[in-house]
């Protein structure tokens, strides 16, 4: 799945590439590790490039692009690109773990990662930061779209940047069933039909950012999503409650 966020980031880099140098913030890379979701699936490690670009237009976070529609002090509405990676070859399922949910790993579909454009509205002040976003997707994968809302609180701790956070996240009823329930496909070979519909899922964070000298910075996050039961009782998936995630990246930070 690397080489598909690497993709994903030769899509960003362009627009970044249209603007001066000196936007360039940081450059680095980063390991992500998280549970599998789905039934049998192993645990996905990924490496992540970290590239950190701004411009007075232009921007690239990581996995991110998109453009400044509008910024103030205090508040800034963007136009965002970004990927899902919630996607699963069929190979990847485990046999043994589908037989036991009735399902034959040999009738699915592979589950595509996608393409997101959307908006995103940030209020920053003394409270902490506000994000809400709305993305859809654009690759043609699910065509759902996804509804979030973050808050977070950053404070400063022995010179790191530590920031709890609160996430709540809706998923439309074509994002969900594309990736939670059954396809049309498979259900005319014979799969038990499930459709979970759109879906809660809420989650909570914590970040740290950590400089190394002058021109190194540590960042590292872990995070939690919990599962609604319209997810956990798909035959696609573990059946887990939660899903846990860890990043750790190191960049080096330009003048």
């Amino acid at each position: 799945m690397t080489h598909r966020r690497l993709v994903l980031l030769a899509v960003a880099l362009p627009l970044a590439a249209q603007a001066d140098e000196s936007g360039f913030r940081s450059v680095g890379l980063g390991l992500s590790v998280s549970q599998g979701i789905y039934a049998g699936e192993d645990r996905s490690v990924s490496l992540l490039p970290l590239l950190h670009y701004e411009s007075e237009r232009l921007f690239v976070r990581g996995l991110t692009g998109g453009m400044h529609l509008y910024q103030n002090e205090g508040f800034g509405l963007d136009a965002i690109v970004a990927g899902r990676f919630d996607g699963i070859d069929a190979d990847d399922f485990g046999r043994d773990e589908l037989l036991e949910n009735g399902i034959d790993r040999d009738l699915l579909e592979d589950r595509d990662n996608g393409l997101d454009l959307g908006l995103r509205a940030t209020w920053r002040g003394a409270a902490g930061e506000l994000q809400a976003s709305a993305r859809g997707d654009i690759s043609g994968a699910s065509d759902g779209y996804e509804l979030s809302l973050e808050y977070g609180y950053p404070f400063s701790v022995a010179g790191a940047e530590v920031t709890p956070s609160l996430t709540m996240s809706y998923l439309s009823d074509k994002l969900a069933n594309y990736y939670y329930g059954t396809l049309s496909e498979e259900e005319a070979r014979g799969v038990s039909r499930y459709r979970p519909g759109s879906a809660f899922v809420p989650g909570v964070a914590l970040s740290v950012a950590k400089p190394l000298g002058e021109r190194w910075l540590l960042n590292a996050e872990a995070s939690y999503q919990s599962l609604p039961d319209r997810i956990t009782d798909s035959p696609l998936t573990e059946g887990d409650s939660g899903v846990f995630g860890v990043k750790v990246g190191l960049s080096w930070v330009f003048d």
